[in-house]
Parts: structure tokens; C-alpha cells; sequence
């Protein structure tokens, strides 16, 4: 595989008169998380839906791991691995029964496909419920049998659409530790999710789409310096230090029962020098000092106009 896993060049899909993805540009690198963020009905899911080859585009290109979706859909088919907002288990079956079927449809011979279903079971922890019906594991227990059947093949491209939906946080921090694992193997994964902090958490790289389009990409902290909000926050160990350099910074605002100072700034390290130097000058000495930046929900309103859990209604 290439260092870059996935790359999409003006890709556009609609269906009639409403255009889902309008012209969107993205290139995730191999063993990296990349994170598709939007509320519900951003296009997220039509997106993963192309680029898994489920749905033919109307416009653009796609290709993962050099493969071009439309032309080699076989050969892209062989190194991706796809978990939906809902588990594709079988409740009639067992846990083990579910992975030993995907073992099978994937052509994993029987001795090489019982060690993996035996590895997965003990790596996602469901060893002990393995031999029971599917119908009876919580949501929980579900979405992590259907990522390890998701690995049966051993992809080196996965795409996790909203694989936290409805979990609870115990669930959702679990499914979380289960990524990290992946990309620490090499592993790519492309997510997508209307959780700012599940962005925020997994994310090397997060694009922010918005009825259709592509409206920032960068890495979290890229995203949350273009906005507005930035400040330094300065804490003093007496009334008169916070006097002194309220006077000097003008613009800031003060919290005197916390001897606290809130600057204004862009928090880079030119400006952040320039902050500490003026207060050698006036010979003003702080106790401590820490950069604060908006958070993904700043991010995203910003961005859009409106919060991800207003859009979602």
C-alpha cells in the first residue's frame, strides 16, 4: 500500500434534486485515523457507502489503496473492511458461529480460520459469551463482534460508520481502545461520527462536512485555532499583579476572585513570546500560564451556523 490510503477528487453523488456530497476533496495517509464529522443527514454515511463501492458516484474519483472504486472493485473490495452504524450480526447464530461464517465466506481455511476466530474472541473480550446466541449480547457486545468480523480478513482499510451510535460511554471508551489498537498495527481507518469528542479523541485528521460539503479539514487543533476564542490564561499570586497587567494587556478580561487574567491571542509561540516579554518589561511576574482554545463544538458551529446536536434534530 501506498503512504497515502485513500484519495477522493471531486466526488458528487444526488439523488434527484438533492445533492448529498457536493465535490469533495480528501486524501487520508495509511495507518492514521481520518474522521468524517456531521451531524445526521450531513452525507457522512452516502460517503463511506461510495467509497466501500456499495453506491455508484455521479462524479469524481475514488481510489483506496491505489485501486479506483469503479474500475477495480474487486481489487478494493479485498483490502477494506466495513462496520455500519448497526451490527451485521446473525442473532440465530452464536458469537463464534457469526465469526466462523465470516471465515468462511472470506476462503479462510478451517485449521487457519479457527486459530483467528479463536484470536478475535480473546482480543475483543468475548470469549466467554462466544457460545451464546447472538440475541442475547447487549449493544455493546454486538458492535465488537461485528468489528471482529470485520477482521476476519485482516483489512488494512477499515471504515467505522458512527460505530459508537447508542453505546453507552463504558461501550463507546472500549470501542475507542479497539481502535487505537488497530492503528497501532498499521491499521487505517476511516470514521465517521456526529461525536465531537470521539473526533477529537481518535483523530489524526477531521473533516467537517455540512449538507454535502466540505467545510475545514485539518487536525484538531488546526481546526479549533481558526476560530476565534483563543486566550492565554495568566493566574497571579496578588491583586496588585493582576492590576499591572490588566492595565498592559487591553482587551482582556479578569477574574479577580481567581486572580486569573484571560489575553486574547492565537496562542502561537511568537506571540505567546511576545505575551511573557511584556510582562518581564513591567517587571510583573505570573504564577502560571496556559494556552486555551475552542473546543470541536466552537469548531463546528462556527463552521456551520449551528451545534451537531441542533442539526441532528
Amino acid at each position: 500500500m501506498t503512504s497515502t490510503a485513500i484519495a477522493v477528487s471531486g466526488l458528487r453523488k444526488a439523488y434527484g434534486d438533492k445533492v448529498v456530497l457536493d465535490g469533495i476533496d480528501l486524501e487520508v495517509r495509511a495507518g492514521s485515523v481520518f474522521s468524517l464529522l456531521g451531524p445526521n443527514g450531513a452525507g457522512k454515511t452516502t460517503a463511506v457507502n461510495v467509497l466501500t463501492t456499495l453506491l455508484k458516484a455521479d462524479g469524481g474519483t475514488v481510489r483506496i489503496a491505489g485501486h479506483d472504486v469503479e474500475t477495480e472493485t474487486k481489487e478494493v473490495r479485498a483490502v477494506i473492511g466495513v462496520t455500519g452504524q448497526f451490527a451485521a450480526v446473525d442473532e440465530l447464530l452464536t458469537g463464534q458461529e457469526n465469526l466462523r461464517m465470516m471465515a468462511d465466506l472470506k476462503g479462510v481455511g478451517s485449521a487457519e480460520g479457527r486459530r483467528v476466530v479463536t484470536e478475535l474472541l480473546e482480543r475483543f473480550d468475548l470469549v466467554e459469551p462466544a457460545r451464546n446466541l447472538v440475541s442475547t449480547y447487549s449493544g455493546g457486545m454486538r458492535r465488537k463482534l461485528d468489528l471482529a468480523m470485520t477482521l476476519v480478513g485482516r483489512p488494512r482499510i477499515i471504515f467505522l460508520d458512527e460505530p459508537t451510535t447508542g453505546l453507552d460511554p463504558r461501550s463507546r471508551r472500549t470501542m475507542w481502545e479497539i481502535i487505537r489498537e488497530l492503528v497501532a498495527d498499521g491499521v487505517t481507518v476511516f470514521l465517521t461520527t456526529q461525536y465531537l469528542d470521539e473526533a477529537d479523541q481518535l483523530a489524526d485528521r477531521i473533516a467537517v462536512l455540512d449538507q454535502g460539503r466540505l467545510v475545514a479539514q485539518g487536525t484538531s487543533e488546526e481546526l479549533k485555532r481558526q476560530i476565534p476564542g483563543t486566550h492565554v490564561r495568566l493566574r497571579f499570586t496578588t491583586g496588585a499583579e493582576l492590576d499591572a497587567a490588566a492595565r498592559i494587556f487591553t482587551g482582556s478580561t479578569r477574574d479577580d476572585e481567581a486572580l486569573v487574567l484571560r489575553v486574547p491571542g492565537d496562542g502561537g509561540t511568537r506571540s505567546l513570546r511576545a505575551l511573557l516579554d511584556r510582562l518581564d518589561e513591567y517587571s510583573i511576574s505570573a504564577e502560571e500560564f496556559s494556552v486555551h482554545t475552542p473546543d470541536l463544538d466552537d469548531v463546528f458551529l462556527a463552521l456551520t451556523g449551528h451545534s451537531t446536536e441542533a442539526a441532528a434534530k
